[in-house]
């Protein structure tokens, strides 16, 4: 009795298929940078690299922007820190196609930097309301060689736009959430610093010396009592009076042989 039971439950879940569970009980949680308790929410963006606004790891920003704007923002990075960058840009209900939103990371040579995970550049469907991106940097390296392009310590840039969007959404209302974390201890692995951290130039045309100009020599103590009667010989005044004398010296022949006897 009990395995003619047995078999029939098993030709029972033959015939009914594999079992699905649902997406949430087997997608694994994914855990994002957290807003630091009492950061101030920053409601501003820049628009270049010049005028990028400033901010820190842990501090939320939003800010409402238009559809095809450039967005920027700069955040400091010490040796030893993995940043994690996290957006998220809500849409109005009626949009005319999909689009397609990127985030990038600088570096204060303007070089881009490579990110290991997150969805760097993922496309929104038309009847999506809101896309996620993200970014996770590779670790910051107290120093590198000139010739790589690995994360440095110094300031690192943000720019979060959109590559590809129907021309009638352009202009848009969005509203764009961005969270920046940090991991790390600031003990990086790597032995060595770097001298300087890669900060931009914020003075561009400014001439900075380390060390004054050197005064010129005063050689009129050096020079005696004769040198101020007869300027200095060269061979500019040499050439010059040997050619006065030669010259007049043929001014006299000529005149001795075109002038007409005189007679008696």
């Amino acid at each position: 009795m009990r395995t003619t039971l047995t078999r029939s439950l098993a030709a029972l879940v033959a015939a009914a298929g594999p079992v699905l569970l649902p997406a949430t009980a087997l997608a694994a949680p994914t855990d994002g940078p957290s807003p630091s308790p009492g950061a101030t929410t920053v409601t501003r963006a820049g628009t270049s690299f010049l005028t990028a606004t400033a901010i820190t790891a842990g501090q939320p920003v939003r800010v409402d922007a238009s559809t095809g704007d450039y967005l920027y923002w700069s955040f400091s990075a010490e040796a030893g820190q993995v940043h994690d960058i996290a957006a998220s840009v809500s849409f109005p209900a009626d949009r005319s196609g999909a689009s397609t939103w990127t985030v990038e990371v600088f570096d204060g040579l303007r070089r881009r930097q490579a990110c290991t995970a997150g969805a760097q550049t993922p496309t929104a469907d038309k009847t999506a309301s809101e896309v996620s991106l993200g970014c996770t940097l590779r670790e910051v390296r107290p120093w590198a060689e000139p010739w790589s392009a690995d994360p440095l310590p110094g300031t690192y840039f943000i720019r979060l736009s959109v590559v590809d969007v129907p021309e009638p959404d352009l202009g848009a209302p969005i509203e764009v959430g961005l969270l920046v974390g940090a991991d790390g201890d600031g003990a990086p692995a790597d032995d060595g610093e770097l001298a300087v951290p890669l900060v931009p130039n914020t003075q561009a045309g400014a001439l900075l010396t380390d060390e004054q100009a050197a005064a010129p020599l005063d050689d009129a103590d050096e020079e005696s009592w004769f040198d101020g009667l007869l300027p200095a010989l060269g061979s500019r005044w040499i050439w010059t009076s040997v050619g006065g004398i030669l010259a007049a010296v043929a001014g006299v022949v000529g005149f001795a042989l075109t002038r007409r006897p005189r007679r008696a």
